[in-house]
């Protein structure tokens, strides 16, 4: 299966399982947290390597490693991972107003709300992969976009705005302005990302120093989507 093809409802289900089984460490991501993770990634301002941030998926240490099986399973793994990833990227390139955060539903006094926390922390833990890179946003005219995420994905708020996230309908309201806020995101940070790439070809033309093959590193961790999609 090549890796631009979107997961299907089963491999999904597959790395859901996967994901929490008692087989990856109990940091592990689940779906919803690695898709914010992934997402902050894909639409921040440089690029970051597939060896790098794959670690993290399984947790924040690096003995935080999964039980794979089998290579075969280990590749599979890793695979669909990567897939899962070009799903994101893909999306904001062709029709980022598209994009739909990976979150939870849930009932709450009869009404079905989404819960945005899980995604949020996956989002903030890709932030801290380069928490430096992201202060022009957040010095900005537009940081008001960040500040849904901020809230429900910090590990620390303000007292007086823990109310706007332990009410449900509040934080139900946090995670649609948040979705509405993402292309916005993907916007500030293009052409910043663009001109990073574009001077790394400039400054750096000798093959090898930024030709790590994320995918093939043979370091158990995934995401291997190749230098091409990892751009």
């Amino acid at each position: 299966m090549q890796l631009d093809q979107p997961l299907s409802e089963k491999e999904f289900d597959e790395l859901d399982n996967f994901l929490l089984s008692d087989r990856t460490p109990e940091d592990a991501m689940t779906m919803d947290m690695l898709h914010g993770y992934l997402t902050a990634i894909a639409i921040g301002p440089e690029p970051i390597m597939p060896a790098e941030w794959l670690k993290k998926v399984w947790g924040k240490e690096d003995t935080d490693v999964p039980q794979f099986k089998h290579e075969k399973e280990e590749q599979r793994i890793i695979h669909l991972i990567m897939r899962f990833m070009n799903e994101v990227l893909v999306t904001f390139e062709v029709a980022p107003k598209e994009f739909e955060p990976l979150f939870v539903e849930h009932e709450h006094e009869g009404q079905t709300l989404i819960n945005a926390e899980a995604w949020c922390w996956g989002f903030w833990e890709g932030m801290e992969l380069r928490p430096g890179s992201w202060d022009p946003i957040w010095d900005s005219e537009q940081s008001d976009l960040m500040r849904p995420i901020y809230l429900l994905g910090a590990d620390e708020i303000e007292e007086e705005e823990l109310p706007l996230v332990e009410d449900p309908v509040k934080a139900h309201k946090l995670a649609l302005e948040l979705e509405a806020n993402l292309p916005n995101i993907y916007k500030f940070w293009l052409p910043r990302r663009k001109a990073g790439v574009e001077t790394v070809k400039r400054e750096e033309p000798k093959v090898g120093r930024n030709d790590d093959c994320p995918c093939g590193s043979g370091k158990k961790y995934k995401k291997c989507h190749g230098a091409e999609s990892a751009e």
